[in-house]
């Protein structure tokens, strides 16, 4: 039986999402349980009944939706409003709030009476009893169970048996506007976690249900997941394009901001591609669909964002094993307070004129001992951040992947795409049998076809037909000139194409071997002159790069071609030195026009003449002196390197399945400067995981000293836990600010 994902309710913190997942995976049928407290999923590999995992998820105090794959909703409409009114309707949408609300207003109604009225005491006691019993029965059901279940005590049971205990020593009003307070309190720390989820749904939303289908003529509204690739829609001016696809018709400026982050509309025209989810301008477009819905640039960054949610960071598992021990140890505690101080310094076990019991003491421990505001700290944080870094178009996989960009002292870059533009242009053409000069510069980085000279026109097209298989920027810049000047199908596209990593290609053209590498490759097994040598030692001091070419009898020449860089690259690498990181080029360039680029974007050092094997020891070079590395490639021809550095990033991943699959960062819209802003996101989701787990810690450690010294009461313990678990959460959530 292949996975099901379920929709789980009602859970407060990171802890409960644990108890559902080790509920669940002690059923009999079930192999794998995995609960992620980001997107409120349960994903469950196993044979079980329906109504038998529902059972098991109730008694552990949650709900679970009845249909698997059914997307998270909110529990009621009004609930992403926000502010006291969504609050109250979220606390109304809980059964166990409604009972503690219930036990609330018994509280109150019964101290106004004894305020106005003289009720016997025994009757106001039982009256605050009841209220107790109505606010703690959900909670007590859930702790007991949990303790039966999984064998782990819990918060709610912790709650209960202080609340009892409170009971029991005749604290009445104590034990139920305590249960009372912690029920409100959880139910507002569901809430705010709920609200950070909010951002995700918000991108949910973006994907429109419906498109208008054409065919034969005629338009219909159909649902998204009934259209196939090669179905034509249509998409009106300011409507949302319902499917990744190519404009057949119409010109529109698109708004692609919540797919890439880019902050500008794009003009979009005949066959450009367009993104499921984006804001079509002023014009009307006709859409062929490239892929399903399942498949499209938008689900698959919804999936891996809430795949990057679930990955848990490195600090998350750590507080995550502490919280395991963690509440047990509690309880040990807590029963050594209550009877080690009577029994051995003969110290009051109950309350005394003066000062509270030891008992009344553990009650307090155990009531402050609630691990949530620990557990949560870190996975709000994480949500916060990998939202607010999809919404400016940064991917991130994983918290553990932006807790490693906030350790990263160096960044290593590829050089062509990602440092230049990607679009090489041919500057030069020189055949050794060349007449004249094909191309005479007649500007910084243009040039100008003059009369035709056949050898350098024959070189071209031979190697046009190597390079005709080939998607490498170079390969297409050659390709783009022969296609210029009508020399693309002077020969046929070659055969048994081979590449020669980082030196080159090669193939059989007319029963020769055609072959197009670099200098180096051709200086080690095809000679050719020094005067050759010369005129491309003369290109590549310029910043151009020169493929040489030979058919297997001679070298014809070499053609020479020049790629601008970014014009934004060199603001980048100076704002990310700003930030104290090391800056490095690696490229299988030669020096010359590597040393040209890398001055021009001012990096700190360049590494030249890299094959990929030779990139990965440049990383690993990094590694071991920096300890923490980020490389910056197109996800494709850089894998190994961006597979060995401490975070991968690849460029254009809004175009590319690969990129997005491939690194642990992909920039949507190709955008180096997102690169400082993912950056500082990091460090700054760090910096608040560490202040969440800091100040939890430090509040549970001050309050436990407190109630053991006997000055703290089970309200006040009540207040520290829930405001302390708000303070983090709120904290948590401020990287929503910086998308």
């Amino acid at each position: 039986m292949p996975q099901q994902t379920y929709t789980i309710g009602g859970m407060d913190c990171a802890n409960c999402a644990r108890e559902v997942e080790t509920g669940v995976s002690k059923l009999t049928g079930v192999r794998l349980a995995r609960v992620d407290f980001a997107t409120g999923k349960l994903v469950l590999d196993g044979d079980v009944p329906f109504e038998t995992l529902k059972a098991r998820v109730e008694a552990l105090g949650k709900t679970i939706e009845d249909k698997p794959g059914k997307k998270a909703a909110p529990v009621v409409a009004s609930r992403t409003r926000g502010g006291v009114i969504g609050f109250w309707d979220y606390l109304w949408a809980r059964h166990e709030t409604r009972l503690a609300l219930a036990g609330g207003g018994l509280i109150l109604l019964t101290l106004v009476a004894s305020l106005l009225f003289p009720l016997p005491s025994g009757l106001v006691s039982v009256a605050y009893t009841l209220a107790m019993v109505l606010a703690v029965y959900p909670i007590a059901r859930n702790g007991v169970n949990t303790l039966f279940i999984n064998r782990e005590f819990n918060i709610n049971l912790l709650m209960t048996i202080a609340a009892v205990g409170a009971v029991v020593i005749g604290e009445h009003l104590e034990a139920a506007t305590v249960i009372f307070l912690f029920a409100v309190g959880e139910a507002l720390e569901g809430y705010t976690a709920d609200r950070a989820r909010d951002s995700l749904r918000q991108l949910v939303a973006l994907a429109p249900a419906t498109a208008i289908r054409l065919s034969d003529g005629s338009e219909s509204v159909v649902a998204v997941d009934d259209l196939v690739v090669g179905d034509m829609i249509l998409v009106k001016p300011g409507e949302r394009v319902a499917m990744d696809g190519r404009i057949t018709s119409g010109e529109s400026a698109v708004n692609q901001s919540a797919i890439t982050g880019e902050s500008m509309p794009v003009y979009k025209g005949v066959d450009d591609e367009v993104f499921a989810g984006t804001v079509n301008g002023d014009g009307t477009l006709h859409v062929a669909v490239t892929r399903l819905a399942a498949d499209n640039t938008l689900s698959r960054i919804i999936q891996l964002v809430e795949e990057a949610q679930s990955v848990r960071a490195p600090s998350q598992r750590m507080v995550d094993r502490f919280a395991h021990y963690y509440t047990p140890a509690v309880v040990v505690i807590a029963l050594l307070v209550a009877l080690v101080p009577p029994l051995l310094f003969g110290a009051p076990f109950y309350d005394t004129a003066d000062s509270h019991g030891w008992f009344y003491r553990a009650l307090a421990l155990l009531v402050i001992s609630c691990p949530c505001a620990l557990v949560i700290s870190t996975p709000v944080t994480i949500i916060s951040a990998i939202t607010a870094a999809a919404r400016r178009g940064v991917l991130v996989k994983g918290g553990a992947h932006l807790e490693a960009l906030g350790r990263v002292r160096a960044f290593a870059f590829d050089k062509t795409g990602t440092l230049t533009q990607g679009r090489p242009e041919v500057m030069l053409l020189r055949s050794v049998a060349c007449v004249t000069d094909h191309f005479t510069p007649s500007a910084p980085g243009t040039h100008e076809y003059v009369p035709t000279c056949e050898p350098c026109d024959d070189m071209l097209a031979l190697a046009a037909a190597v390079e005709s298989r080939s998607t490498h920027p170079l390969a297409q810049a050659i390709l783009a000139e022969a296609r210029e000047h009508g020399l693309a199908e002077r020969y046929a596209p070659a055969e048994g194409v081979q590449t020669l990593a980082g030196r080159g290609v090669q193939g059989q053209v007319n029963g020769k071997t055609v072959t197009v590498g670099s200098h180096t490759l051709f200086d080690l097994e095809h000679p050719h002159s020094a005067e050759l040598c010369v005129l491309i030692d003369a290109a590549e001091a310029q910043g151009q790069t020169a493929a040489m070419i030979s058919d297997g009898d001679k070298v014809h020449g070499f053609v020479a071609i020049a790629d601008k860089a970014r014009d934004d690259s060199a603001a980048v690498i100076h704002t990310l030195q700003t930030l104290g990181l090391h800056t490095v080029m690696l490229t299988g360039d030669n020096a010359a026009v590597a040393g040209v680029i890398g001055a021009e974007v001012g990096v700190d050092a360049v590494r030249a003449g890299l094959l990929p094997a030779e990139k990965v020891d440049a990383v690993r070079d990094l590694l071991a002196e920096y300890g923490a590395v980020a490389m910056v490639g197109d996800g494709i021809n850089d894998t190994p390197a961006l597979a060995t550095a401490t975070v991968g990033i690849a460029m254009g991943g809004a175009g590319s399945a690969q990129a997005l699959e491939t690194a642990d960062i992909a920039l949507m819209a190709d955008d180096l400067a997102q690169l400082p802003y993912a950056v500082r996101l990091a460090r700054f989701a760090r910096s608040l995981i560490r202040q969440n787990i800091t100040l939890s810690f430090g509040m549970k450690l001050g309050f436990m000293v407190l109630a053991i010294a006997g000055g703290a009461s089970l309200w006040m313990a009540v207040f520290a836990d829930v405001g302390m678990s708000l303070i983090v959460t709120l904290n948590g959530m401020r990287p929503l600010r910086m998308g």
